[in-house]
C-alpha cells in the first residue's frame, strides 16, 4: 500500500524525514519495501518554463504548421515550429526546452533540436496531455497574460514533491489500510519515544443537512452478509474534475482522477480506510436500497463491460427492482457517476469479510474496495466517513444534502474485553518493562483501560482491530510499539538433550538419498502441494473424490492439495522441455493428501485425512549425449528402475524382503509396484501415460516413480547397514540359454532361482533377449547369468552341477523353460 509522506503529516505531528519515518514504521511492524520522491506529475515538469510568443507565421511548406518565435527570459528568443491550431502571437503558453524529458505512458521522449519541413525548431509547444497537467490535446495551454515568462512551469503550477512509503500490510492488520490507520500506528511510536506529537483528524462540525428533498429507504435483507448499511444523498451536483490538491493526493499514491464525486469516495477510503460507493440517484428506482443476495443464475454486467452471473452467495446492492452493484466488489454498469449526473447517492457499509473475500474470489475480481472489506474494517468508521464525504461533495461539486443519513446496523458490533496479566505480558516478551510503560502504549493504540488492579488490566480494544482479541494479541502489539530491537539477547542459552528419533532418522536420511540423487545427475524440484483439481480426472488410484479440497481456493489451479508428486514434476518437465532443456533428471521429497470418504467420522473430522511423505523420480530426454567415447542414449525405464533399486539398497531394504507385479495404476501405460510383504506398497514406476503427458503439452516420454518414503522408513525402521570383507573364496559363474513363453517375465526367472538356492545364490543377470526366426511361435530365448558363492569355502564341480541341474529342473516344471 502507497502511503503519502504529506498526507500522513495532516492527522499526526512530526519532525521526521522520510526515511526516519520509514524506519519508524518497520520498527512498529509495518514493514517499508521502498520509499520514492515522487511528483504529482511524472518528471515534476522539469525543463518546462513559461513563454510568451513573440511572432507566429504560416510553415511556407505546410498548411497546418507554424513557425513562431517564443521569449524563455533567456535573452535571444528561441524559433520553435507547432502544428497546433489555436497558437497566436502575444500568447502565453508552457514550453519544453532542448534536453526536456517528456512522458507518454511509460515512455519517455527527450526534446532535441529538429528540422520540421526543412525549418529548425529549439522546443515545443505543449498541450495538456502531454505534460501531464490535463487530458486536452485540443491545443495548446493558453496561460492568463500575466504569468511571469521563464517562470518554471512546476512553480507556476504550484507542484510539490512528496514522498511515497511502500508498505507491506500483511493480512492481519486491517487497519492500516489508510492513511489514519498509519498515523494511529506512527502516533504510539512517537509517543514511546518520547516525541511531541498529537493525533487529530478532521470533525464533522461542517455536516448540516439542507433539506429533505431525496429521501432514500434502505432494506437488509441479509443481515449475515451485510451488518451494517447507511447511505446519504445529494442533490444538484456538478461533476466535474476535481481540485488540483485532490488530484494531486490521488496521483501520488497511483490512482488515477476521474471526476469529482469519484475522487472523494477514493480519497475518503485511502484517508480513512471506509470503502464507498456512489450510485447515480435517478438510477435508484423506487428510491429504495435493498442488500439481498440473487436468485442463481442472475446476470449482471460490472462498470467494467463484463458480465458475472451472480447467485445465493453473492451479495448484491438493488434499487426496487434490479442489482445496481455487487456489493463491496464493483459497481454495475450504468448505475455510477457520469457527466451527466445532478443527484447522487453516497453509500458507506459494513460487509462480512467472508462473504466479500468469496465472492471476490469467484468472480476474478479484486478492488481496493474488496480488498478492504475482505480483510474487516471498523463498523463503527462509516458515519464519519460518509460525513466527510458529504461535506466535501458540498464543497467541490456544490451538492446539496438532501436527506438524514440512513443508518441501518440491526446488531451493533462490540468492542473485544480483554484481561491482561502483567506477569504474563513480561513472560511472552521475556523482560519485564514496567506496569507504567505497558499502560501507555496500549492507551496510545487506542485501548481502554476500565478497570486496573496490582495483577493487571482489563482493557476494550476496538473494533476495529480485528487480530487483536486475546491477550497474546496485546502483548504482541505491545512489543511492536515497545521495539522488538530493545528487548535484550540473554547472555544464557537453556537447552535440553534430546534423543533422535524415527524423525530425525527419516530426515537424515533423505538427505543421504538427496546426496546419492545429485551424485547421479539428478536436480532437486520442489512444487506447490495446491494443485488443480482437472488433474484426478478420470484416474483410478487418484481419484477425484479423494482429494483434499480447500474451502476457499485462491483459484481454481490451486483448489485442492496433491494426491501425488507426479504432475507438479510434469508441470516442470514441461516448463524445462519447452526451453529447449530436454534430458532431465528431476527428484523430489514431499507430501501427498489423500481423503477416505469411507472413513468419514463427525465425531472425529481428520480420521477420513491422511498425509504421507514420498519421493518423486523424473526421467526424460537422454541419459548420455554428445560425448566422443559413447554413442546418443535415451533414457528409459530400466535406468529408472536401477535408480529406485539403489536407493532401496542405501537405506538397507534387502530385495527379498519386497515382491514386484504389474502396476494396475492407470497414470502409467506401463508399470511395476513394489509391495513389502503386508501387500503396502512402498513405489510404483513405469512409463507416464501418453494421455496425461499430451494433456500437459509435453510430446516426449517421462519415465516417473513414486517411493512412499514413510512406508519405506518402516520398513527399513530396524534394519542396520553392515559391511562386510570382500569374500576370500572364488565366485562361479554360469550361463543358461533359456527358451521361455512370451509372456514369462524376468521376475519370475529371479524368484524360482531364489527359491532354489537361497544361500549361494548371489546375483541373477539378464544379458541378452532374442525374439524372431528359428524360435517357435509364442516363445523368445533369455540368456541368464547365475553367480554362485560359498563365503566359507571353495565350491566343487560337483556341488555347482547339482545347483544348476536342480534350477534347470524347477524351471522346466514351473515355467515351462526348455534349454537351447
Amino acid at each position: 500500500m502507497n502511503i503519502s509522506y504529506k498526507w500522513l503529516k495532516e492527522y499526526v505531528d512530526f519532525e521526521l524525514t522520510p526515511q526516519q519515518t520509514a524506519d519508524a514504521l518497520t520498527s512498529c511492524g509495518l514493514e517499508v519495501d521502498a520509499l520514492e520522491e515522487v511528483q504529482s506529475v511524472k518528471g515534476g515538469l522539469k525543463g518546462l518554463y513559461v513563454g510568451e510568443v513573440l511572432t507566429c507565421e504560416m510553415h511556407p511548406n505546410s498548411d497546418h504548421l507554424h513557425v513562431t518565435t517564443v521569449d524563455l527570459g533567456k535573452g535571444e528568443p528561441q524559433q520553435i515550429v507547432c502544428g497546433a491550431p489555436n497558437v497566436a502571437a502575444g500568447q502565453k503558453v508552457i514550453v519544453a526546452d532542448l534536453g526536456c524529458v517528456l512522458y507518454d505512458g511509460d515512455k519517455e521522449f527527450v526534446i532535441k533540436k529538429s528540422k520540421l519541413r526543412g525549418v529548425d525548431s529549439y522546443g515545443m509547444i505543449c498541450a495538456e496531455d502531454e505534460i501531464g497537467v490535463g487530458t486536452d490535446h485540443a491545443g495548446i495551454i493558453v496561460l492568463p497574460a500575466d504569468a511571469p515568462v521563464g517562470q518554471p512551469a512546476a512553480e507556476y503550477y504550484h507542484l510539490e514533491s512528496d514522498w511515497v512509503i511502500e508498505i507491506d500490510i500483511t493480512a492481519n492488520r486491517a487497519d492500516a489500510l489508510s492513511h489514519w490507520g498509519v498515523a494511529r500506528d506512527l502516533y504510539a511510536w512517537l509517543v514511546r519515544n518520547g516525541y511531541k506529537t498529537s493525533l487529530h483528524r478532521p470533525g464533522c462540525e461542517e455536516f448540516a443537512v439542507d433539506d429533505e428533498s431525496l429521501p432514500i429507504d434502505v432494506e437488509i435483507q441479509n443481515t449475515e452478509a451485510c451488518r451494517r448499511y447507511a447511505c446519504l444523498s445529494i442533490s444538484g451536483c456538478d461533476v466535474k474534475e476535481s481540485p488540483e490538491w485532490l488530484q494531486n493526493k490521488l496521483r501520488v499514491i497511483g490512482l488515477r482522477p476521474i471526476n469529482n464525486i469519484v475522487d472523494i469516495t477514493n480519497y475518503v477510503m485511502m484517508a480513512y480506510g471506509q470503502p464507498m460507493h456512489c450510485f447515480d440517484a435517478d438510477m435508484v428506482k423506487g428510491h429504495k436500497i435493498v442488500v439481498r443476495t440473487q436468485p442463481e443464475g442472475t446476470k449482471f454486467v460490472t462498470l467494467d463491460g463484463e458480465e458475472h452471473t451472480l447467485g445465493e452467495h453473492d451479495l448484491s446492492i438493488c434499487n426496487a427492482e434490479e442489482p445496481m452493484c455487487i456489493a463491496g466488489i464493483f459497481g454495475g454498469k450504468g448505475s455510477g457517476t457520469y457527466d451527466t449526473t445532478k443527484n447522487v447517492v453516497l453509500e458507506s457499509a459494513y460487509f462480512h469479510p467472508t462473504w466479500i473475500r468469496k465472492s471476490a474470489r469467484r468472480h476474478g475480481l479484486s478492488t481496493d474496495a474488496s480488498y478492504r472489506f475482505e480483510r474487516g474494517i471498523d463498523p463503527n468508521g462509516t458515519i464519519y466517513a460518509l460525513k466527510q464525504a458529504a461535506i466535501l461533495c458540498k464543497q467541490l461539486a456544490g451538492g446539496k444534502v438532501s436527506m438524514q443519513i440512513k443508518d441501518v446496523y440491526p446488531t451493533p458490533m462490540p468492542d473485544f474485553n480483554v484481561d491482561l496479566n502483567y506477569a504474563y505480558v513480561d513472560t511472552l516478551i521475556g523482560k519485564q518493562i514496567g506496569h507504567d510503560m505497558i499502560k501507555s502504549i496500549v492507551t496510545s493504540l487506542d485501548m481502554r483501560i476500565v478497570e486496573e488492579n496490582a495483577d493487571g488490566l482489563k482493557l476494550v480494544v476496538p473494533a476495529y482491530r480485528v487480530d487483536v482479541q486475546r491477550p497474546c494479541d496485546v502483548v504482541e502489539d505491545i512489543l511492536r510499539i515497545y521495539g522488538y530491537n530493545n528487548v535484550e539477547i540473554p547472555t544464557q542459552l537453556k537447552s535440553s538433550l534430546t534423543i533422535l528419533g524415527d524423525e530425525d532418522h527419516k530426515y537424515h536420511l533423505q538427505n543421504v538419498i538427496g546426496e546419492q540423487l545429485v551424485g547421479c545427475g539428478f536436480s532437486e524440484i520442489m512444487n506447490n502441494s495446491l494443485t488443480k483439481t482437472s488433474y484426478y480426472q478420470g484416474l483410478n488410484k487418484y481419484a477425484e473424490e479423494t482429494t483434499v479440497k480447500v474451502m476457499n481456493p485462491l483459484s481454481s489451479d490451486l483448489g485442492v492439495m496433491r494426491q501425488t508428486l507426479l504432475f507438479g514434476g510434469l508441470e516442470s518437465v514441461c516448463r524445462n522441455v519447452n526451453r529447449k532443456n530436454g534430458n532431465i533428471r528431476f527428484f523430489e521429497f514431499g507430501n501427498c493428501y489423500h481423503y477416505s470418504p469411507e472413513k468419514k467420522n463427525d465425531d472425529d473430522p481428520v480420521k477420513a485425512y491422511s498425509e504421507e511423505c514420498h519421493l518423486g523420480l523424473w526421467l526424460s530426454g537422454n541419459s548420455v549425449q554428445g560425448s566422443w567415447i559413447h554413442a546418443d542414449e535415451k533414457s528409459s525405464f530400466y535406468q529408472l528402475k536401477a535408480y529406485v533399486e539403489n536407493i532401496f539398497a542405501r537405506v538397507g531394504l534387502v530385495a527379498g524382503t519386497v515382491v514386484t507385479e504389474k502396476s494396475d495404476n492407470n497414470i502409467f501405460a506401463k508399470g511395476l509396484t513394489v509391495k513389502n510383504r503386508g501387500g503396502k506398497v512402498i513405489a510404483e514406476m513405469g512409463v507416464v501415460c501418453p494421455k496425461l503427458l499430451s494433456g500437459m503439452g509435453i510430446s516426449v516420454d517421462v519415465f516417473y516413480a513414486d517411493i512412499n518414503w514413510d512406508a519405506l522408513m518402516k520398513a527399513v525402521r530396524n534394519k542396520e547397514l553392515l559391511f562386510h570383507d570382500i569374500c576370500k573364496y572364488p565366485a562361479v559363474s554360469r550361463d543358461l540359454a533359456l527358451l521361455i513363453d512370451k509372456d514369462v517375465e524376468f521376475d519370475a526367472i529371479v524368484a524360482i532361482a531364489k527359491q532354489t538356492e537361497k544361500k549361494l545364490l548371489k546375483k541373477v543377470t539378464l544379458f541378452d533377449v532374442y525374439e524372431g526366426k528359428n524360435l517357435p511361435a509364442g516363445k523368445k530365448s533369455y540368456a541368464v547369468n547365475f553367480i554362485l558363492q560359498d563365503e566359507t569355502k571353495t565350491l566343487n564341480d560337483k556341488q555347482i552341477d547339482a545347483m544348476m541341474n536342480k534350477l534347470i529342473a524347477n524351471l522346466k516344471s514351473k515355467l515351462g523353460a526348455e534349454l537351447r
